[in-house]
């Protein structure tokens, strides 16, 4: 294996991130989410079985005392600059994948430091100095030990990487990996295929192509390097390249030292100089937006762009970003302003306003896009899916097979109905969405809408603290407030919050269509939020929320 198809990498790899981030120690239960899924979760959770991936309430299930904290990446990367910043005397070369996870070319610096094993040592070394100094305030031995950096150095960025979260908490020792050069293929061979779903944004067809190898036979990445590349190539195309390079411990495209033009770079000169990070998030859309239009003319897109700023008094700050897919618009806008906003409030922040602002490509590939069928003709997927669906209808009927379709309407049963699929016309246009579905529909329920629909809907008691049943006047006001709610034999759960009412009177002019109801929000003692609706003199739940 020669310098020419792969490059030596280390991989600086932080587990739990959004979490030290936000300042929480290792002891404290707690999870970050986004999404209402959990992306992030403590020592102390995970021995809970918190686990990442799992639903907001599924958590909370599972650990009562949880700590729920929504997800900020611009904290992420404003407290993950000190780290960054803190690695600089060891190497200029640093990529930053995303925060809390960022690699560089290890050929000069293990040289000048003896070796990789004495470079991952100071590396580990200072990027704990930096946690300790920077974002856990205080932070214990034990804590950065847990909750410290994983340090991974292999042949390739990929194999790095795996190398690093292959580690475990505890001291140095436990957290660094180093695979010996040239033994990359023998480090990856008995790992499962799976793994190589964190590469799914690179793949096109990511994750069903790995669920193809699986059931295939070809269970772990020893499996996929052992097949001839041709015959995955012309069985896959460009993915069945990627893997097998990948599979084998080898970049996933062979590093192209050749510089971009220096043409394709984009720059403004900011007059008067911003010190705020508002101001620097509008020319970081700006920019962003310049440059994916100058690369997208040329054909290409940009795997890793170097952002530049100099200030009034001449100092210059750089740093690169590499995604692990292509840098959309809005990907590379929202990298260059956690950038600036990393430098604007880092402890070593600039004495001056930032007065010029340059994004440099410093890697592109050609630009795929994504291309529809010429003359209207059905993509793969769509014809896969079309085999299917005609499969299952031979089973239990035609009408047996439905899909949903928008349609207009106030309350949530009403906005989505199952309709035979052999009705839609699944190779032109699988839900339909008509007019009406996006027309004014006064009175309909705001956002988010519920999960689960009740049909038809289960009728319940919704009794005041007197035990009175509340009713809704006439003007939309409820007669007392709800105190409990319950279906018929089952014990009623006590209300800890509502919302409402949202009355709506429909087809009032039509004496045999006019219907009067109204609807509110209530949370019960159990954790669990329902929409309930009142209509000819009766309460019913309609839905519940996730």
């Amino acid at each position: 294996m020669s310098d020419a198809n792969v490059t030596r990498t280390l991989v600086v790899w932080m587990p739990h991130w959004p979490l030290t981030a936000a300042r929480v120690p290792p002891s404290v239960t707690a999870v970050v989410v986004h999404a209402n899924r959990v992306v992030a979760a403590s020592p102390a959770a995970r021995a809970d079985h918190v686990t990442v991936g799992l639903r907001r309430r599924e958590a909370q299930a599972r650990s009562p005392d949880v700590v729920v904290i929504e997800h900020d990446p611009d904290v992420d990367a404003r407290f993950f600059e000190p780290v960054v910043a803190a690695l600089e005397p060891i190497t200029p070369r640093i990529e930053i994948i995303e925060p809390g996870w960022c690699s560089f070319p290890t050929r000069g610096p293990a040289r000048y430091f003896g070796g990789d094993r004495p470079l991952a040592g100071r590396v580990i070394e200072s990027v704990d100095t930096a946690l300790a100094d920077r974002t856990l305030i205080g932070a214990s031995d034990d804590d950065i030990a847990l909750v410290g950096a994983r340090i991974g150095v292999a042949d390739g960025p990929f194999a790095a990487e795996l190398a690093a979260r292959a580690t475990r908490a505890g001291d140095r020792a436990a957290r660094t990996q180093v695979v010996e050069p040239d033994a990359s293929p023998a480090f990856l061979a008995p790992l499962p295929v799976t793994t190589l779903d964190h590469r799914r944004r690179r793949l096109r067809d990511g994750e069903p192509l790995v669920d193809l190898l699986w059931r295939l036979g070809l269970t772990t990445l020893g499996d996929v390097a052992h097949l001839p590349h041709r015959d995955l190539v012309a069985r896959f195309g460009p993915d069945g390249h990627a893997i097998h390079r990948l599979a084998s411990g080898l970049d996933e495209q062979p590093p192209d030292t050749r510089p971009p033009p220096p043409q394709w770079a984009v720059q403004v000169e900011l007059d008067p100089p911003i010190q705020r990070i508002d101001t620097a998030a509008f020319w970081a859309k700006s920019l962003a937006d310049e440059l994916h239009d100058r690369l997208a003319a040329e054909g290409v897109t940009a795997t890793r762009v170097l952002v530049e700023a100099e200030t009034e008094h001449g100092e210059s700050l750089a740093r690169s970003w590499r995604h692990e897919g292509t840098l959309g618009v809005a990907d590379l806008a929202a990298r260059v302003r956690w950038q600036l906003d990393g430098w604007l409030h880092s402890a070593a922040r600039p004495t001056a306003g930032i007065q010029l602002l340059r994004l440099v490509p410093e890697e592109v590939v050609a630009a795929e896009g994504r291309q529809m069928g010429f003359w209207g003709e059905e993509s793969q997927a769509t014809e896969r899916a079309a085999r299917a669906l005609a499969r299952v209808q031979a089973m239990v009927g035609v009408d047996g097979v439905t899909v949903p379709e928008l349609r207009g309407g106030r309350g949530p049963a009403e906005r989505v109905a199952l309709v035979p699929v052999a009705a839609t016309g699944l190779t032109d246009r699988p839900v339909e969405t008509p007019d009406s579905a996006e027309a004014p529909w006064p009175g309909r329920l705001p956002s988010p809408s519920p999960a689960l629909v009740s049909n038809p809907p289960v009728p319940v008691e919704v009794l005041s603290a007197a035990g009175r049943a509340v009713e809704v006047s006439a003007r939309g006001v409820l007669s007392e407030p709800p105190d409990r709610v319950g279906t018929a034999g089952s014990t009623a759960r006590a209300v800890t919050a509502w919302a409402g009412p949202w009355p709506c009177d429909e087809r009032w002019w039509d004496p045999v269509a006019h219907q009067r109801q109204a609807r509110i929000q209530v949370v019960l003692d159990d954790g669990t939020a329902h929409l309930l609706t009142r209509r000819g003199g009766a309460w019913y739940l309609e839905a519940s929320y996730d």
